[in-house]
């Protein structure tokens, strides 16, 4: 009971704090960014593995450089995923702007459900937040629950505020089924690590053998749906756009992993265009396929 109260205590500070402007959080975010990075060295050691992993041919001033501005950019993500527990629907519209959003009635009109690959890369959960404004069909948000419910809670609820669906990972396909003779618009992260007993396949990833899952294949597959990737690209400090980029329309008609192979090896090259907007710091390849 205590340590909810404590967990409660911090939402609420949370919520205060996101009541703060954009240009007061962007101070503290340039505070952080030095605390981060040269005081407590935040998994300084798996961000820098992972860029020299991933960046075998880039020397090690580069890749020194590309560690400095994430961690700055990570700093300015922490207070933005803040703001968005009470940024208003203006606001987000205008710091959060879609570039082609009539590709999703051009599906609907075609009756065809919609697919999206996301990967956490730029501000993902502004960018979830703008997806609820995207369409007045379903939209669906699958997600990967945190082991700490209190904080699962809170950001579900910040991810629903304009009418997005939660949805976790295992309720995928029963939700799906519940939905199969309406439009629905779903995003999947699709950069996640698998638990151990869910891996069965390895593709090349930023140089190195990575496990992925292969629910967004075998969705479109069942449903014949679109398969896109939401795309996100930051335009200056708390200014984004969105891009719904065509990847698969036939679903039915690819070979198997061919639909996998598209969205993680789309990510891979804008990962490799701004390498900074990447999540670093996760432990992505803690899993190799010898273990298997």
């Amino acid at each position: 009971m205590l340590r909810k109260a404590a967990l409660n205590t911090g939402i609420f500070f949370l919520y205060l704090v996101s009541l703060l402007p954009f240009w007061f959080l962007y101070g503290v975010a340039d505070v952080i960014f030095l605390f981060l990075y040269y005081i407590i060295r935040y998994r300084r050691d798996v961000v820098s593995t992972n860029l020299k992993n991933s960046f075998p041919e880039r020397s090690e001033a580069e890749r020194k450089q590309i560690e400095r501005r994430y961690y700055r950019y990570m700093a300015d993500l922490m207070m933005e995923t803040i703001k968005m527990i009470t940024v208003s629907e203006k606001s987000l519209r205008k710091r959060m702007k879609p570039t082609n959003p009539e590709l999703v009635n051009h599906y609907f009109k075609q009756g065809r459900s919609i697919i999206a690959a996301a990967g956490h890369y730029c501000n993902w959960e502004m960018a979830a937040l703008a997806f609820g404004l995207l369409t007045t069909e379903k939209r669906i948000i699958v997600y990967k629950p945190q082991t700490n419910e209190v904080f699962n809670d809170m950001f579900n609820r910040v991810r629903a505020r304009f009418g997005a669906i939660l949805v976790a990972m295992r309720q995928t396909l029963r939700t799906m089924i519940a939905f199969k003779n309406e439009l629905t618009f779903s995003v999947l992260v699709s950069d996640q690590t698998p638990n151990y007993h869910e891996i069965n396949y390895f593709t090349n990833f930023l140089n190195q053998p990575t496990a992925v899952f292969l629910g967004i294949e075998k969705l479109a597959k069942m449903m014949d749906a679109v398969v896109l990737f939401y795309r996100i690209d930051r335009v200056k400090r708390g200014y984004y756009t969105y891009t719904l980029v065509p990847l698969i329309e036939q679903p039915k008609q690819t070979t198997d992993h061919e639909i996998t192979e598209a969205h993680v090896h789309y990510l891979e090259k804008m990962i490799q265009e701004n390498p900074q907007y990447w999540l670093w710091s996760h432990r992505r390849w803690k899993y190799k396929p010898e273990d298997f």
